[in-house]
């Protein structure tokens, strides 16, 4: 996809971030940056890690996000292992760089683990991006479907 295509729908997301990610053997830290219509802006893989961990730094996400000038990101990591579950350090992790986004007015829409040829959304899970779980009556992707 190239910038300004539109990510409309969950499934478009994570059919495109499994063609990017399912094929590395060591873990990826990638971002979907997004205009206010949530049309890319531009796609990055920011860390490159071992093949359980990757050090992921906030700060280097967001001068990212503030440089392109995204009002909202999709970030996405691979599972080598093929679990697509999220760990507690996974929704630790995601909690505090929304936090961080959210300072600069920048939302989080969700988080993506693939995991060879199955992804997870926090989103579709209910994962609320802070971490926590929300009842099926409050699940809401943010991509407006």
């Amino acid at each position: 996809m190239q910038r300004g295509a539109s990510f409309s729908s969950p499934d478009i997301v994570k059919e495109y971030l499994g063609a990017k990610l399912a094929g590395y053997d060591h873990e990826v830290f990638s971002v979907l940056f997004l205009d206010s219509q949530h049309r890319l802006i531009e796609y990055a893989e920011m860390f490159h890690g071992t093949i359980d961990s990757t050090a992921v730094y906030p700060r280097e996400v967001l001068k990212e996000a503030l440089r392109l000038n995204a009002a909202a990101v999709i970030m996405s990591h691979n599972h080598p292992s093929g679990t697509p579950e999220p760990s507690a350090a996974d929704r630790t992790f995601t909690k505090r760089l929304k936090e961080a986004l959210a300072l600069v007015d920048v939302h989080t829409l969700d988080h993506i683990i693939v995991a060879g040829s199955t992804t997870t959304s926090f989103a579709e899970q209910g994962i609320d991006l802070s971490g926590n779980f929300l009842p099926v009556r409050a699940r809401d992707s943010g991509l407006g479907c």
